[in-house]
């Protein structure tokens, strides 16, 4: 079941906030890549730091796996297309991407300054146009491929308590995006969906959002995030990273232009999504 033996992966993001190798909370795009590994999958994984990649390559590799990594700035073409090629020169074909870049800054359409809508763009939508814009042509010559885009339930609710008008339009747009792209493709054998996370304990809690929104108290934001919870308690990223096999998998070979929602029914109870 699951089973991603022989099946090359591009995984976007690949890293983690901070760098401690022994971290017990790790980021969606560290978790997923590990776990696709353990699936037998091969991983070309790509970070802006590619120092934070490498810790993600060690755990595969410690556990007998395969995962290549590089440094890559997702919202450049030029990097994106050599690093593809560079993909397929070493594992010749791909079969799964996942686009997995992406982050938030607070503003509203007034306070929001020009530059930062236009760095929100390139971070949360260009890097999954580009990603697909160089992997497709790789799945179009093979006659198959899944793509799996990460998007946020920051598209389908929001709060008035800290407003990321960029965040919440670009997060949105990844859903169209996700299924544009899956019915353009679809009698090709490629099949595009999206996973939508909800308030999830990663890293980037523990290592950014303690000190940007919560004044270094860290307890204090994880009790207030378990607490907007309906179960009670936030997912993780390995929540995240296997609502990405399944949609990665042959098993959802039947499976495009939807989504996923791992949010432990954070939208439902709000009335919104």
């Amino acid at each position: 079941m699951l089973s991603l033996e022989g099946k090359v992966v591009f995984m976007s993001g690949a890293g983690s906030v901070g760098d401690d190798p022994d971290a017990k909370v790790w980021g969606n795009g560290k978790a997923t890549a590990v776990l696709l590994a353990r699936q037998g999958a091969k991983i070309y994984g790509v970070d802006l730091r590619k120092e934070a990649a490498d810790i993600t390559k060690a755990i595969i590799d410690k556990e007998g796996g395969t995962c290549v990594t590089r440094a890559v700035d997702m919202t450049k073409a030029k990097q994106v297309e050599a690093a593809v090629a560079d993909c397929v020169k070493q594992f010749g074909r791909i079969d799964i991407l996942v686009n997995n870049v992406g982050g938030s800054a607070p503003g509203t359409a007034v306070s929001m300054e020009e530059e930062v809508w236009d760095r929100q763009i390139d971070h949360n939508l260009k890097t999954a146009f580009l990603g697909c814009k160089y992997v497709i042509p790789v799945m179009e010559k093979q006659g198959k491929g899944a793509i799996v885009n990460l998007a946020s339930v920051a598209g389908l609710r929001m709060t008035a308590d800290r407003p990321h008008v960029a965040y919440s339009t670009t997060k949105l747009g990844i859903l169209a995006f996700s299924k544009s792209t899956a019915i353009a493709y679809a009698k090709k054998g490629i099949r595009c969906n999206t996973v939508i996370p909800g308030l999830m304990h990663t890293a980037l809690v523990e290592h950014r959002l303690a000190k940007t929104i919560a004044a270094n108290d860290l307890q204090g934001l994880i009790d207030k995030r378990n607490a907007a919870c309906p179960t009670g308690k936030m997912g993780d990223a390995w929540d995240i990273a296997h609502a990405v096999l399944f949609l990665a998998s042959d098993e959802a070979h039947y499976i495009t232009a939807t989504e996923i929602l791992v949010d432990g029914g954070l939208t439902a109870a709000t009335g919104l999504g």
